[in-house]
């Protein structure tokens, strides 16, 4: 069964990895994957409980921690559901099994006589005076998990598919979650001066003027050309980190332009190309369409900046970080700093919501680093904001070109997507370089361009291969060798600016043929579960009675599955547009197979599409000089609550079905949608993203 099972059991066979009975008659469950915002973790005990046959509120769910929870790597990809759902699930159902199994042969009956109620054993219905508590012995925990175990049909479930509420919520909303909250005794601040680019290097520092800015007492920490501020007294510190950078001297500092900031500046930067699809040169045969979309770099734009914590005792270091992959994390700490893989734990701590690669690995790194300056003590370091915006690892700028050819009635026969982006995935577990590494002695090299396998979903490919009924259909990828600025992963990866360049295209291919947009994609269309979804919003939205092009109001939908294998989902947008883009209402249904929480899975689809909308009408990072410009919310506006439309999403029902990951799957059809809504409300198209004020008064005067 090794072969079929789920990665994270392969690399976790132990049962005791995952799942113990406790005094209190509490279950010890343990995953790799960590919470940052999806409601992953009260999914994941709603499946323990189930398959256990316990109340779910006897699960003790314990999660990213390299000394006490399998190794899961990261919280990524939408498969969080998929991957460590699975494994729980199959987990969970052979504990239950075996130990079932030893309780018939003491009682002398068959395994099907027994059945379990919040973890009691009966006989017929007659309690037998176990229960997992009393009976589980060591051996059921030490053996390897096999995998045979068969889990329960979707027809018996109690506890999976109903709304449950997330235990975490309460703590977030009273301010005592977050990794920002941990106070310790033993605690000192610290904050660091950073490298204006790679390469530079740090000449002089006027450590007299720093200590008379900060106004109290603080240690400077250097190592090569990393340098910290650490006091008692927050603010003491974080007033010499405002003040350092006037007081240093660098050398070597690179200088960007904002010509840099825009997704065309890739097409004439060297790039490692790739072809993906139908074979031979596109076709020339009939009439030939191509129009060009874009994306800027956006960045994550966390509530919170990053934050980490770390301690350095007798020899062992442990550290607090909101990380997506602990494992990784803590790889990587010990590799760059000269320690064993044993002699690190870390543990994952709530952060201010994220979806991607930010700031909290280098927030782990720079406590760390100064934890080995400063033992004995926990190390606390906060980034400022202007921190946050200006080093995090940001969103490569994306832009896809599309050419079709058609034939007599409009419909593409041949169909290319031209892709230029930047690396979308530089975690250190990819090859990735951590910021203060860069400054320690012996920098490594610089990064190479990375992205994902298209087994993996691709990066910039991601989403560009159409899922419609073309006769050819191929992409073809140019992966920057270099970028301007740092990046990295960011919620959906590639696949909100190829959703929205191949959705907003379609749009354009029916106009062209004089054909409306949901018959013409539904004549393209064979797959069923994407033509139910689609039928489903036209029908909610009253998208037969759209009004003419042109009269500032709009109505435009769209549809993806992600990755082209995960969930489903489609988008209908209406909305003004004035000076600006206002939104007014948004239908979304999905559909993710066996849905485990509908309440968390209907947060995640709304909050894809609220995050969707803030980047395709507001969110550009700026460049110049010698990095980031956009380095406060005024710089980098987000939507805010007042702009959030009403949302009216529909889950499709399909428990018979496996579970796709669905942390994603609005992104791209919502910013979709925004587009071909706002070229309907306007009569002209606007291909780049952001729809700003600027944007569409240009479109306007064309």
């Amino acid at each position: 069964m090794s072969d079929t099972l789920p990665l994270s059991i392969v690399n976790n066979r132990r049962m005791d990895k995952w799942l113990g009975f406790q005094p209190d008659r509490t279950v010890r469950l343990a995953v790799g994957k960590v919470e940052i915002g999806q409601g992953v973790l009260t999914a994941l005990s709603q499946i323990a409980a189930e398959e256990l046959d316990v109340a779910i509120g006897r699960i003790d769910i314990l999660s990213g921690d390299t000394a006490d929870a399998p190794d899961e790597g990261s919280t990524s990809s939408s498969q969080s559901i998929e991957v460590s759902g699975r494994s729980v699930r199959l987990v969970s159902a052979e504990l239950r099994t075996r130990v079932i199994g030893r309780l018939a042969q003491r009682l002398n009956c068959a395994p099907e006589d027994l059945s379990v109620e919040d973890g009691v054993f009966l006989q017929d219905g007659n309690p037998t005076g176990h229960d997992y508590w009393s009976f589980a012995a060591p051996e059921d925990f030490a053996a390897a998990i096999e995998g045979s175990a068969v889990p329960k049909p979707f027809a018996s479930y109690r506890v999976v598919g109903q709304p449950v509420p997330r235990r975490d919520l309460i703590a977030k909303v009273s301010g005592a979650a977050f990794i920002h909250d941990i106070v310790r005794s033993d605690m000192l601040h610290a904050r660091a001066l950073r490298q204006p680019s790679r390469g530079a290097r740090l000449q002089a520092l006027d450590e007299a003027a720093i200590r008379r800015a900060a106004g109290g007492a603080i240690q400077i920490v250097r190592v090569g050309d990393f340098v910290a501020f650490v006091g008692a007294d927050e603010t003491v510190v974080q007033r010499a980190a405002v003040a350092a950078p006037v007081h240093a001297v660098w050398t070597g500092v690179r200088e960007l332009t904002p010509l840099q900031q825009e997704a065309a500046w890739f097409r004439d930067q060297p790039s490692d190309d790739r072809f993906i699809g139908d074979p031979g040169p596109p076709s020339e045969v009939g009439m030939v369409v191509s129009e060009t979309y874009s994306r800027p770099f956006v960045a994550h734009a966390a509530l919170a900046p990053s934050c980490g914590l770390a301690e350095y005792r007798d020899g062992h270091l442990s550290v607090w970080s909101h990380t997506q992959g602990v494992y990784p994390l803590r790889n990587a700490l010990a590799d760059i700093l000269g320690l064993q893989r044993d002699q690190v734990t870390v543990r994952h701590a709530h952060g201010a919501g994220c979806y991607g690669h930010n700031g909290a690995d280098d927030a782990a790194l720079d406590a760390a680093i100064i934890a080995l300056q400063v033992p004995d003590r926990c190390i606390r370091v906060q980034w400022r904001r202007e921190e946050e915006f200006g080093y995090e690892p940001v969103s490569t700028a994306h832009m896809t070109r599309l050419r079709a050819a058609l034939d007599d009635n409009g419909r593409p026969v041949d169909w290319t997507a031209e892709v230029w982006a930047g690396s979308h995935v530089q975690r250190p577990v990819f090859g990735g370089v951590m910021l203060a590494h860069e400054a320690l002695p012996n920098p490594p090299p610089p990064a190479k361009a990375n992205d994902p396998t298209e087994a993996n979903g691709g990066g910039g490919t991601r989403n560009g291969f159409p899922m419609y009924d073309f006769p050819a259909k191929r992409v073809i990828h140019h992966l920057a060798l270099q970028t301007p600025v740092r990046t990295s992963s960011l919620r959906g990866l590639g696949a909100l600016p190829n959703v929205y360049a191949l959705e907003c295209f379609m749009d354009e291919l029916a106009e062209r043929a004089g054909i409306d947009p949901v018959e013409y994609r539904l004549s393209l269309l064979s797959d069923p579960r994407a033509r139910h979804l689609i039928e489903n919003v036209a029908a909610r939205c009253d998208w037969a009675s759209r009004w003419p092009v042109g009269t500032g109001r709009g109505l435009g939908l769209a549809w993806s599955r992600y990755k082209n294998k995960a969930a489903y989902a489609c988008v209908a947008v209406e909305l003004d547009v004035d000076q600006d883009v206002r939104l007014r209402r948004v239908w979304c249904a999905a559909d993710a197979g066996l849905v485990i929480n509908p309440d968390g899975a209907r947060n995640q689809l709304e909050g894809g599409i609220v995050h969707a909308a803030s980047m395709t009408l507001k969110e550009q990072v700026t460049l110049d000089g010698d990095g980031i410009t956009s380095l406060d919310w005024a710089s980098y506006p987000i939507m805010k609550f007042s702009e959030v439309p009403e949302i009216d999403v529909e889950i499709v029902a399909r428990p018979e079905l496996p579970t796709l990951g669905m942390g994603e799957c609005t992104f791209g059809p919502t910013a979709a949608a925004i587009g071909n809504a706002v070229a309907h409300a306007l009569g002209v198209r606007i291909r780049d993203m952001p729809l700003t004020r600027e944007r569409i008064a240009a479109a306007l005067v064309r």
